[in-house]
């Protein structure tokens, strides 16, 4: 009897080319980017829809949640489901909640499209660790590099990109363009992707049980995981108050040049790729440490962006290759360690990544609202300095784990 597609690329797995890896990287720029689109549009939304600033806001909050929500019940699909149409599934569900914002006549409208393109955005989750498992061990800190470079890239250029195209044609021009590119996009993914399914199948709440057996028996998923959650919290305090410092009395910035101002973290982009290549030849250790000491130095050099514009570029540009850098090497080590879970262990990591952001978010914005820019310097240096604590305490875990366990990081490769 034949053999199904699905069969034979369970029997002899393919490996994906470079060209393939760079459409799963812009499909991952525009279905996480998307939910960024609202950040530099919200006074023209609550104009638009005709509500208070603060209702507008709200859009923002339900788009983290419901990315969450979707980190923690569908990325773990990918252990079960086959990933190509997983993929697909969650891209096109994207695009619909994007047109549904796109053609939003009311906040309940924008709501419900928000809430609904985050969710099925973590299609963006699933590619990162299918990239890894359809590259040969060697090449995977590679393709998780080049992946998540897209993937950062289209989150940097989504605040820009949408400010822009507002004052073309409306706030919700970019919902419309995104919604019909994924769509396109998805149709590229269909035709080059390959038929790749976990071969241990398990239920899915098996699955969901199964997660909190990985956090309890995996010490080294749990520190890289707070080594990620605090350094993205660190740098999730600059980004939540940047916009009321470089508005405020010391450079009178408009929406549209702070946009710009933004794009000088493209710079993170370009680490992702090259950290996760330096991984690959033994050098994760060392970046991990280097990027760790980087974040913390550029809170001095933030501090006196009040001062400097100049200053505060190279601090922003600084720490955001710092704390791609550590995630990179993360996630790396993550989905060598447990090959055999990775969409599982993916939906753990990022979980707590994202809390780590919105933690740092939360605390940046109450610092701003007790003492200034000074206090939001304060909140990301503090969280700066938990990384290094965390990355001590990683250390310690590798030092207690047999040598036959240890993968990528433990040591340097000459």
């Amino acid at each position: 009897m034949p053999s199904s597609p699905q069969n034979d690329a369970a029997a002899s797995p393919k490996t994906l080319s470079t060209p393939t890896l760079v459409l799963m990287a812009v499909a991952c720029g525009l279905t996480v980017g998307g939910n960024y689109f609202n950040q530099p549009l919200l006074h023209s939304i609550a104009i638009a829809l005709n509500v208070g600033d603060a209702t507008a806001a709200a859009s923002v909050t339900v788009a983290q949640v419901a990315y969450a929500l979707g980190l923690l019940f569908l990325v773990p699909l990918g252990d079960k489901v086959e990933h190509k149409r997983l993929v697909i599934g969650l891209m096109l569900l994207t695009a619909l909640g994007q047109f549904i914002s796109g053609f939003a006549v009311n906040i309940a409208m924008l709501f419900i499209g928000t809430a609904m393109a985050g969710l099925f955005s973590v299609a963006a989750a699933v590619l990162v660790p299918m990239a890894a498992a359809l590259s040969a061990p060697s090449q995977s800190g590679r393709a998780v590099g080049l992946v998540m470079s897209g993937l950062l890239t289209g989150i940097l250029l989504a605040r820009s990109v949408s400010g822009l195209l507002s004052g073309l044609g409306g706030w919700d021009t970019a919902y419309r363009l995104s919604a019909v590119t994924m769509v396109v996009v998805s149709w590229a993914l269909w035709r080059s992707l390959p038929y790749s399914r976990n071969p241990k199948r398990l239920g899915y709440v098996q699955m969901l049980a199964s997660m909190l057996v990985l956090v309890r028996e995996q010490p080294r998923l749990r520190s890289r995981s707070l080594l990620g959650g605090l350094s993205f919290g660190s740098i999730s305090a600059l980004f939540s108050t940047m916009a009321l410092m470089l508005a405020g009395p010391a450079h009178r910035m408009s929406d549209v040049e702070i946009g710009l101002i933004g794009l000088a973290g493209v710079a993170g982009a370009v680490m992702a790729n090259v950290a996760g290549k330096l991984a690959d030849r033994g050098w994760g250790k060392t970046i991990t440490a280097t990027c760790t000491l980087l974040l913390i130095m550029s809170w001095a050099t933030l501090w006196v962006g009040t001062i400097s514009l100049w200053w505060f570029i190279l601090g922003m540009t600084v720490s955001d290759l710092a704390v791609q850098g550590i995630h990179i090497n993360n996630q790396t080590i993550i989905y060598t360690m447990l090959a055999h879970a990775r969409s599982r262990a993916n939906a753990v990591y990022m979980t707590v990544y994202f809390i780590g952001g919105a933690s740092g978010s939360a605390l940046g914005a109450a610092a701003w609202g007790y003492d200034g820019w000074t206090g939001a310097c304060g909140v990301g240096l503090m969280m700066a300095l938990l990384t290094a604590l965390a990355l001590w305490y990683d250390e310690a875990v590798v030092k207690r784990t047999p040598l036959p366990q240890r993968v990528l990081e433990s040591t340097d490769r000459p």
